[in-house]
């Protein structure tokens, strides 16, 4: 098994040339306002535009509304659309036939039953990614990037009906261990690979897909 890792956040193009050159499947751009991950459409493009068709791009929003969307698959034309707020089955209909392009639904989990949220979007995602849930009492934070880790043997057992990758928390330091654990597949980065938020460290990219790998 050849674990697939995606590097999320990226922002300038010295990191996507280091996530390219690291062997990433798949490449984050960020477009949520608030995050310290955050980029323009015309920085995305101008990024987006170093990406070999071998690696994956993927537009992470939330909640976005149509005219979002439109910009960023004009800006970027992302393979994978990633939704990381309350967006519901009938929203990713929505989008599926608007665009035509695969969607992955992220699921926060932080409780027993939490992985199971995803079920109800069998009909409707194409892939699912296993987030950390901030905890009510971290005020103002976002969906994911937090740099939390949930506890992995929530989802030790459990097995979707597609394709999912594990998010939250993860370095180059506990990666194997989480897939040792969780048997994920496919792994999710941002905090884990930065020496400041939003700072993408080219050293960290390349330890951490190295950790990855070794871990399969």
């Amino acid at each position: 098994m050849t674990v697939r890792v995606k590097i999320c956040g990226l922002s300038t193009p010295e990191t996507v040339d280091a996530a390219v050159a690291a062997g990433a499947d798949y490449l984050g751009f960020n477009f949520i306002p608030r995050s310290p991950r955050f980029v323009t459409f015309e920085v995305a493009a101008a990024l987006a535009a170093r990406v070999p068709s071998s690696v994956l791009t993927v537009a992470l929003s939330v909640d976005a509304d149509d005219a979002a969307f439109d910009s960023m698959v004009k800006a970027i034309r992302p393979d994978i659309l990633q939704l990381h707020g309350a967006e519901m089955p009938e929203r990713l209909l929505e989008l599926k036939a608007r665009y035509g392009i695969p969607l992955m639904k992220a699921i926060g989990v932080a409780e027993p039953g939490d992985p199971e949220a995803g079920d109800i979007y069998r009909d409707s995602a194409d892939l699912l990614l296993f987030d950390a849930k901030p905890p009510k009492s971290m005020a103002g934070a976002l969906p994911g990037g937090n740099g939390l880790v949930f506890d992995w043997s929530l989802i030790a057992g459990h097995r979707p009906e597609m394709p999912w990758m594990l998010s939250g928390g993860l370095d180059a330091g506990n990666v194997a261990e989480a897939i040792r654990i969780t048997g994920a597949e496919a792994v999710d980065v941002s905090s884990g690979v930065e020496s400041a938020p939003g700072r993408k460290d080219p050293a960290l990219i390349e330890a951490f897909i190295r950790a990855a790998r070794a871990a399969a």
